[in-house]
Parts: structure tokens; C-alpha cells; sequence
């Protein structure tokens, strides 16, 4: 197969040879002025100067124009299989109600359960599509999906299939995961311990089987499920080979801990995490994933992103979006104001939506531009990558590459 050379681009952000864990100084960016990227069957097969890697055997793809290339975003962390609205719930929030106080009256999470489960499985698989092809348009080129607003075996299955057959028809990856123990469901009788003992006995299985996910999440919360009731829960999904990651210290602490005890890939939210918390998820292999459009959604405070960098620790940055906290569902713009608010580097806020993004899903074919690696990435119109960040995700991508090919 003949390669493709692309670009020149003002500038190239590789994003590689930076470590996965602790703070980052702007100078550890490797810039490439003029550059090209070699492109061979949907993988990278060549970073450097463009008039270095052109040749006569090569067919190239002229970049016109000021343009800053950088790997394609990764949102690690959203909910974007859902149906309905919850705009009442964001009124709410806004006159003084609590995501509590909202939760507990019929609000919240339950609100979007009830509108999920009334739909089909293609009105789920058009809303997925549609969401997941305005983030490719805004440079996002992998998107981890979650389950969650089904709550019962058959309704879990109904979204994950939903997500596997999205997936099938776009070019965006999406990352499926279940998370089924969003909470108890309302109108389950028993126990949460009984219910997470079904999910466990009934829908692991099936997700093996038919290879819908690796992949297990839990809200730990007290309007979800506490630490002591997700233990059994999480010792079976480890013994069935399952990754597990954990909605964490959202409203209160304790999740990172059993995130850290049963060495979950991540903990996302982390917005009430203490000093205690952070030393020991950075001590730890678990990723901390801030998620600042819950913080944007909720008014509340953000994850204390610049602490955890500076204890050493793994920071990716996600969306959470999802039709309650988090209905924004603009990574770049996101990350951009963290940043702003915690003091974090150019080169912190996009190694927190690539590599190490990446690094949340497990996934190591992406996040960086070298060699080997899939040729997933986005240009912006501007010749200083500065102007990312600084434009707080008003700067939109001109260009956005999946598998060596714009989209």
C-alpha cells in the first residue's frame, strides 16, 4: 500500500516520551516546526520535518494554511447512551435544590432511567451516533461510553448492545463500559446487595460471552452504593477478568480507596478527595480522571487536579457528559477552564485528553504521534499551539484525521 504524506503543519505536538504520572512543564513538548505525518494502512509510519519525509513514492496530502497538529482527543469518561432530557434538574440545581435533594424526589439518575428504558434500541443507537459525531467534529476521535441508565439485566443489555452497534456504523472508537451499579434501582425489591449479586450472577456473564465490555464501573456514593456493598461485586468482576474503574469521591470520600484496593484503572470525579485521597491514589497505578463539566454543571468545586499532579500522581481529564451534571459535553473547553482553576500547564491539559486519557482505557495505540501508533489526529487553524487552550475551546479543529483519513 502506496503511504501518505500530510501536512505541513506549523506545528506537530508528538505528546510522546512524557511520562504517564506527576506534573509537566511546557518545555517536556517536543514542537516540530513544518511538519508531516506518514501515514501507511490507518497507522503512523513516519513524524518529522515534511520536506524530510517526502519522496517520490509517496502520495501527499497538502495541509494549506496555518495549522497546529496535535493527537486526537480521548474522553475517557461519559454517558452519552442515554434518552430525554433533564433540564428541569439544572433549573433545580440553579434555584438552590441539591443533586441530593433532586435525586431523592424522582430527579436525578432514576429520571433518565425511566426515559432510557421507554426507548428502542435504535432510537439509543441514533442518539449515540449523533453525539459521538459532533465530539469527531470537535477533535474528540475515541469515546468511552458507559451503560448505567438501564438498571436491570435485560435494559443493561439493551444499552451495551446499543453501543456495540453505534460503533459499527462510524468511525469513531467507542470504549464500552458497564456500569449497571449506577445505583439501586427504585423499583427493585431487596437489598442493593441482592441487586448487585443479580447484575454479577445474570449480566457478567453475558457481557464475556458476547464480548460487549471488559470493562466495570461503579458509583460509590451514598445515593448510590457504599464501599461495603460493592466489595463482592468487584471480587467477582477481577476473578472474571474485568477491568474495573469507580465514580469516586464525588459528594463524599471512600471510592478512591476501593478504587485503589482493587486496583481499578481509574477514579473519576474526585472532587471531594482530600489530601489523604490523593497521596494515596498517586502512590497507586489508578489514573485520577477529573471531570470538570460535572463541576460546571453542579456549581461545585473541581477535582483538585494541580494537588494530585504535584503528589506524583496520573491525571486524565474527561467529559462526563451525560444529560444531568454534565450536559456541555465539550472536552477541549473543559479541560481549558480546569486548567484555568488549577493551574495546570498547556502541556498537563493535553497530555489529560491523549496519552494519558488513553492510558485510562488501556489503550496504548493512541494518544501520541510516533511511529506504530494509529494515525488518529487534529489540526487547528493557528500557528502557536497556545491558542488552544487560550481560545478555552472556541479555537475549533480544521482538520480531524481517523485511521489516516479526514473525516
Amino acid at each position: 500500500m502506496k503511504k501518505t504524506l500530510i501536512g505541513p503543519f506549523s506545528q506537530l505536538l508528538t505528546l510522546a516520551n512524557i511520562p504517564l504520572k506527576g506534573a509537566i512543564e511546557d518545555e517536556a513538548l517536543l514542537v516540530i516546526e513544518n511538519a508531516g505525518v506518514l501515514i501507511s494502512d490507518g497507522k503512523i509510519s513516519g513524524i518529522g520535518k515534511f520536506t524530510d519525509l517526502k519522496s517520490e513514492d509517496v502520495q501527499i496530502e497538502h495541509v494549506h494554511g496555518k495549522s497546529v497538529c496535535i493527537p486526537g482527543l480521548i474522553d475517557a469518561h461519559t454517558h452519552i447512551c442515554f434518552a430525554g432530557s433533564r433540564a428541569n434538574d439544572y433549573a433545580l440545581r440553579n434555584s438552590g435544590k441539591s443533586y441530593l435533594e433532586i435525586a431523592k424526589t424522582g430527579g436525578g439518575i432514576w429520571d433518565t432511567v425511566t426515559k432510557t428504558r421507554r426507548a428502542t434500541q435504535a432510537e439509543l443507537v441514533d442518539g449515540i451516533i449523533e453525539r459521538a459525531q459532533n465530539h469527531l467534529k470537535s477533535g474528540t476521535t475515541t469515546i468511552e461510553i458507559k451503560s448505567g441508565y438501564g438498571l436491570s439485566v435485560d435494559e443493561e443489555l439493551k444499552m451495551l448492545y446499543a453501543i456495540k452497534e453505534a460503533s459499527s456504523k462510524i468511525e469513531t472508537d467507542l470504549i464500552s463500559t458497564c456500569l449497571a451499579a449506577h445505583m439501586k434501582p427504585k423499583d427493585w425489591v431487596g437489598s442493593a446487595s441482592a441487586y448487585l449479586d443479580e447484575i454479577s450472577s445474570k449480566l457478567f456473564p453475558i457481557l464475556k460471552s458476547e464480548k460487549l465490555t471488559n470493562r466495570i464501573d461503579a458509583f460509590i456514593e451514598e445515593s448510590a452504593f457504599s464501599s461495603l456493598e460493592i466489595a463482592p461485586y468487584f471480587r467477582k468482576a477481577r476473578a472474571m477478568g474485568f477491568s474495573i474503574t469507580v465514580h469516586a469521591d464525588q459528594f463524599s470520600t471512600g471510592g478512591s480507596e476501593t478504587a485503589v484496593h482493587y486496583n481499578a484503572v481509574s477514579a473519576d470525579h474526585l472532587e471531594a478527595s482530600t489530601q489523604k485521597e490523593i497521596e494515596l491514589l498517586a502512590k497507586s497505578n489508578t489514573i485520577a480522571v477529573a471531570l470538570p463539566g460535572a463541576s460546571l454543571g453542579l456549581g461545585c468545586d473541581f477535582t483538585p487536579a494541580r494537588k494530585i499532579l504535584d503528589a506524583g500522581g496520573a491525571l486524565a481529564i474527561a467529559s462526563d457528559h451525560n444529560p444531568g451534571s454534565a450536559p456541555m459535553g465539550d472536552l477541549l473547553s473543559q479541560a481549558a477552564i480546569l486548567g484555568t482553576f488549577e493551574k495546570l500547564s498547556n502541556a498537563e491539559v493535553l497530555a489529560g485528553i491523549t496519552f494519558r486519557a488513553a492510558a485510562a482505557l488501556e489503550l496504548s495505540d493512541r494518544g501520541t504521534l510516533e511511529k506504530g501508533k494509529v494515525a488518529d489526529f487534529i489540526s487547528f487553524p493557528t500557528d502557536d499551539y497556545q491558542e488552544i487552550t487560550y481560545h478555552q475551546g472556541q479555537l475549533k479543529p480544521n482538520g480531524v484525521w481517523k485511521n489516516g483519513v479526514k473525516q
